[in-house]
């Protein structure tokens, strides 16, 4: 903005001096002369002191991009893959600060971060990624070059009549190191642990344990072959070939069957490109001999049992000369069933079990089934089980009552409970004093009562209640 030095009009007596911008302008005058500022549209009258604030317009103090850290060193890096340093841009004062461009120079240098243009406010910051992929092998340095600008204000509106711009620099540097340069120690194998001890293991029984592989060198070994030497022991899970990279392991099992009772020993050789090309797992274990499994009794007859209905027994299982592991039951007809034991379940040597077996024929005549228990016994142990169906009685309820003779005939209720309801049951009028009811079920309870008709069709109110106990079966 311009500012014009304030003039007397004519008649003022004096020089006119100019003032300086942004001072107060003083100026005296005669009396009956004016003084007039040009560019205002005012004039004072009159002689006296007459004092003007002059406006002062200024810029807005720019703002500044900040980053942090000013610079990055990546250091050793090795060729094929990255690291990554963050970069935090701030805007430290005054307005907005835009940063519109990135250019990145140096080979294998990249950044991650919010999308440009990005405008911050006073205070705020964002984080990038500046991220160093060497190519190969030797030192590198390059660049980031963020373009930013900020808005300035000029003029008594206010506005914004223009924009600072301003190229801020991160200076980056890193080295590539080549693989075929890193010094590596020689892959070697460790068993943990390092030998197994199965202990004793009754003969046809097994006992797994698990074995770990572990490569605890500076790079990889492949395991190529895996020996097992010893009556008895097996290993599974581990497929060869396999190559374990630097301070990686394999877990396996071994299992110990023994095929006799004494002592045994063994060994698991693995055979690899390792500095300890063969690793020996010793192995031991002891099998002793076989219990004996004992039913009794030997066989169960049930007798008659009424279809529909059942029957149980009493039996037991016992170990003898060693302990006994006894896995399942089966019986061979479905009339038969097993229960009061529960499988899998191991017998100690002289001690007994018991169990219960039911026979529920489902229809008549005789049957047979066969009870089998399967364990790791020397010997196999069985049950022989017979019952015969026998077909349930009918039941029936023969009812009496004393007749009078001016009646011609009676009827017959039955209820399911005492004081009725009742449904009458014959389907004509019986004439005599006796009912026989053949539709009674065993085990229930019913209740009976008559009335008695005249020659005119009159019914009579029910006689007293009766009550019959159909036994079961």
């Amino acid at each position: 903005m311009s500012r014009e030095n304030p003039s007397c009009s004519a008649g003022i007596d004096g020089a006119i001096a100019p003032y300086p911008p942004g001072r107060a302008a003083l100026a005296r005058c005669k009396r009956g002369h004016a003084v007039r500022y040009p560019g205002l549209s005012w004039r004072v009258i009159g002689c006296g002191l007459v004092l003007l604030n002059v406006l002062l317009f200024s810029e807005v103090s720019p703002a500044q991009l900040t980053v942090n850290p000013l610079s990055i060193s990546f250091g050793s890096v090795p060729v094929g893959s990255n690291a990554t340093h963050s970069l935090v841009l701030g805007n430290s004062a005054g307005s907005n600060v835009t940063v519109s461009q990135a250019a990145m120079t140096g080979s294998g240098f990249s950044l991650s971060g919010p999308a440009l243009p990005l405008t911050l406010a006073t205070g705020q910051s964002a984080s990038f990624s500046v991220i160093f992929t060497p190519q190969s092998g030797g030192s590198v340095s390059g660049s980031l070059s963020l373009v930013s600008s900020t808005p300035i204000l000029h003029g008594t509106n206010g506005k914004h009549n223009g924009s600072n711009s301003t190229t801020t620099t991160v200076p980056l540097s890193g080295s590539g190191t080549s693989l075929s340069t890193v010094s590596t120690s020689p892959g070697q194998l460790v068993a943990n642990p390092s030998s197994l001890s199965f202990g004793s293991v009754q003969v046809s029984s097994t006992n797994t344990l698990f074995e770990a592989v572990t490569n605890t060198g500076g790079s990889s070994v492949t395991l190529s072959q895996a020996t097992v030497v010893g009556i008895g022991f097996s290993i599974s899970g581990l497929t060869l070939p396999l190559t374990l990279a630097a301070g990686q392991s394999v877990t396996f099992s071994a299992t110990f069957a023994p095929q006799s009772g004494g002592n045994a020993s063994g060994s698991i050789s693995i055979g690899s490109n390792a500095s300890n090309s063969t690793m020996t797992i010793s192995l031991a274990g002891s099998g002793t001999a076989q219990g004996q499994l004992v039913v009794t009794p030997t066989s169960t007859d049930f007798g008659s049992v009424t279809v529909g209905t059942s029957k149980t027994q009493a039996g037991t299982l016992s170990a003898s000369g060693s302990s006994v592991s006894v896995s399942s039951a089966t019986v061979t007809n479905a009339e038969f069933s097993l229960s009061g034991i529960t499988f899998p379940l191991t017998i100690a040597a002289g001690q007994s079990v018991p169990f219960s077996l039911t026979f529920t024929p489902q229809m008549s005549g005789s049957t047979s089934a066969i009870g089998s228990f399967t364990s790791n016994a020397s010997n196999s142990a069985a049950e022989t089980l017979t019952g015969t169906g026998a077909v349930p009685p009918q039941h029936s309820v023969d009812l009496s009552w004393t007749g009078t003779s001016i009646v011609v005939g009676y009827n017959v209720y039955r209820g399911s409970q005492f004081g009725g309801p009742y449904v009458k049951i014959n389907s004509a009028l019986d004439t005599s004093t006796t009912y026989t009811d053949s539709s009674v079920q065993a085990g229930q309870t019913y209740y009976y009562v008559t009335t008695a008709i005249d020659s005119s069709g009159a019914e009579s109110s029910y006689s007293n209640q009766i009550q019959a106990l159909v036994p079961s079966p």
